[in-house]
């Protein structure tokens, strides 16, 4: 049996580094038991993050168990769907304060685009962003899981959400477990990319791996619009870490890599208008 503490996760480079060491210290195992317990605190919407983990996991023909969830961590992870794909009981969300995991097939993306409108852009808390707006950020949302989708090669899509009232934030995270930024790029423009400079070469207006199709603004509208709302992108990828946040570009290397890519957006709602975005021409410099 492997056991594997989960300790104060959220959406630092430390929490996402532990998700790692949890994937890289159990992939390797066949048909064994791995016990994982959470303490202190579990941002849930990297519920995102940890079921594409546990399937890569899974996939190996080893069981995973829960133990040693304190009462406030088990009740929202049932609130937001997570355990029911585990065997626990779905707990109502009275506050609606849970945006639900989902774990969706790459082809799902009709469904993944009402999800994103009803369960996020819809939200009371938003209510004060004009259609237009929404509209472009559902675009540029979609254009995330389309990337996901035919570039990725990964079996499923994993997303998942959550409201902060304290904090007037609202953090959203989509996960594939599939080939990441740095082979994607790489091999469709034979390039020698680190992991986080294929990931600042995505962030850039126009910058797309498609072949044939337009596209590549999807993440520069997300990154123009949270330097506007002040909130926060940020994109996990092999063992490349970027941050971009009111402090500007963080950028850092993971020991050991994630199998697969976590994009996480956090929107401010006490910052959020009608903002004009200007991301929406495509360029023509790949580097």
């Amino acid at each position: 049996m492997s056991k594997f503490n989960l300790i104060n996760i959220d959406t630092s480079f430390e929490s996402y580094q532990q998700l790692i060491n949890l994937y890289n210290e159990n992939k390797d195992r066949q048909f064994e038991t791995i016990e994982i317990s959470f303490q202190q605190w579990f941002a849930a919407n990297l519920s995102s993050a940890l079921g594409g983990v546990m399937d890569k996991l899974l996939g190996d023909l080893n069981t995973i168990r829960f133990n040693d969830i304190s009462p406030d961590i088990l009740t929202i992870i049932q609130k937001n769907d997570f355990l029911s794909h585990f065997g626990y009981q779905r707990v109502t969300d009275i506050n609606n304060n849970t945006i639900r995991y989902l774990k969706l097939k790459p082809t799902d993306g009709r469904y993944f685009q009402r999800y994103v409108l009803k369960e996020l852009l819809d939200r009371p808390e938003l209510s004060i962003m004009n259609s237009a707006l929404k509209r472009k950020i559902a675009e540029s949302i979609y254009e995330i899981f389309v990337n996901a989708q035919i570039h990725s090669e990964s079996d499923f899509i994993y997303t998942c959400g959550q409201f902060f009232p304290t904090k007037e934030s609202i953090e959203f995270t989509i996960t594939d477990t599939g080939v990441g930024f740095r082979k994607r790029v790489n091999s469709r423009f034979e390039k020698k990319l680190s992991s986080v400079q294929a990931i600042k070469w995505a962030m850039k207006d126009g910058h797309s791996t498609k072949q044939g199709i337009s596209g590549g603004i999807g993440l520069a509208i997300l990154k123009e619009f949270v330097i506007l709302n002040k909130g926060k992108i940020q994109i996990i990828s092999d063992d490349g870490f970027y941050q971009l946040d009111p402090n500007g570009v963080q950028t850092r290397l993971f020991s050991g890599s994630f199998p697969g890519t976590i994009i996480n957006m956090e929107f401010k709602t006490d910052n959020v208008t009608s903002y004009s975005l200007i991301s929406e021409t495509e360029s023509d410099e790949l580097f």
